[in-house]
């Protein structure tokens, strides 16, 4: 088992968010059978020759598991592990002590890594490629420039944004991996794993019922299964039952699709207010009170990637599937939907 090492002041001991549920070897995880095919032979292939791993680079959308593999590759090398966030790292001289203190083989894990200023970007490139970096001493005419080597180190990087990252970091990535959403299958199995470990009682069709709300993802799945479990404690016998479920996430208001209240209102105002579209996002932000980067960045992805909406070059426009949802009578007159997608 592999030891996690915190270095200097920026260093984050990002063990976990969920510490109790997250799986800590390849074994464990549920779900991205591709990739962890792929990252099994890359780790054994590295082991095997005693060398350090080649970068990996994780992208994906927030809660599918970037972190839990990134925590799982130096359990399965057996090597010390480093957490570090691209917001906290934000001069060259922040990223030092995490390069100069790695261990032979170490991993150096960065999270949110597109966040990182072009200074510090650029520093890590002849880190990455060469393993050493360039050291300043002294001011003025004075100054000197010492090269430094490095021990070889795997550097693991996680986004949820791949395209901010620039095309010479990206590419000095060996191993580049995209996580993709999960299946109910994989969702319920992952719940009832973790509901084990919390100790409580789920019912393998509750378990497909919190799944069905989880839009895809563990993390969500994970907090639905923490609420039902406190809301079973409190409210019921302390066993989740379908019927637990289905009371359960009545009261937080997320329903079968996994819309919650604000999804909701989104679409309701969309169809009611502007006749289904097209709308703007400013339009339809002041009509709910709601900032326009909330709506944007929280609520229309899940929309658009159930089919209940899509942008189109004049706005917004609520599709079929948004009237059947939420029990509305269809328009009179169909949307031209037609144009290209931004």
């Amino acid at each position: 088992m592999s030891r996690q090492k915190i270095i200097g002041p920026q260093a984050t001991s990002r063990s976990d968010d969920d510490p109790q549920l997250r799986p800590q070897r390849f074994a464990d995880v549920i779900g991205q059978r591709d990739v962890l095919e792929r990252l099994a032979i890359a780790v054994e292939a590295a082991r095997r020759r005693g060398e350090a791993l080649g970068h990996v680079l994780f992208d994906g959308p927030p809660g599918l598991g970037k972190t839990t593999l990134a925590t799982c590759i130096p359990n399965e090398l057996g090597v010390p592990v480093t957490y570090a966030s691209g917001p906290a790292l934000k001069a060259p001289r922040d990223l030092v002590p995490f390069l100069t203190n790695a261990e032979e083989r170490s991993v150096l894990f960065i999270d949110e890594i597109h966040r990182l200023p072009k200074a510090v970007e650029e520093y890590l490139y002849t880190a990455m490629e060469d393993f050493r970096i360039d050291i300043v001493l002294g001011e003025g005419i004075q100054a000197r420039t010492v090269s430094l080597p490095l021990k070889p180190f795997t550097l693991i990087g996680a986004t949820t944004r791949a395209g901010l990252l620039s095309a010479p970091l990206r590419d000095r990535f060996l191993i580049r991996e995209h996580l993709d959403f999960y299946e109910l299958d994989e969702l319920a199995a992952i719940l009832l794993r973790n509901a084990v470990k919390l100790q409580v009682q789920l019912d393998p069709e509750a378990a497909q019922l919190l799944a069905q709300r989880s839009r895809g993802t563990p993390r969500i799945a994970n907090n639905l299964l923490r609420w039902a479990r406190d809301y079973a404690q409190s409210r019921a016998a302390g066993v989740i039952t379908p019927q637990v479920v289905l009371d359960a996430m009545q009261m937080i208001g997320v329903d079968p699709l996994g819309l919650n209240r604000l999804d909701r209102r989104y679409l309701e105002t969309l169809i009611r207010v502007f006749g289904g579209g097209p709308a703007g996002l400013e339009a339809i932000a002041h009509t709910l009170n709601v900032s326009a980067d909330t709506l944007q960045d929280e609520v229309e992805p899940f929309l658009l990637r159930s089919e209940l909406l899509v942008r189109t070059p004049r706005g917004r426009v609520a599709l079929a599937k948004a009237y059947t949802h939420l029990n509305l009578p269809s328009p009179k007159d169909s949307h031209d939907t037609t144009g290209t997608l931004f």
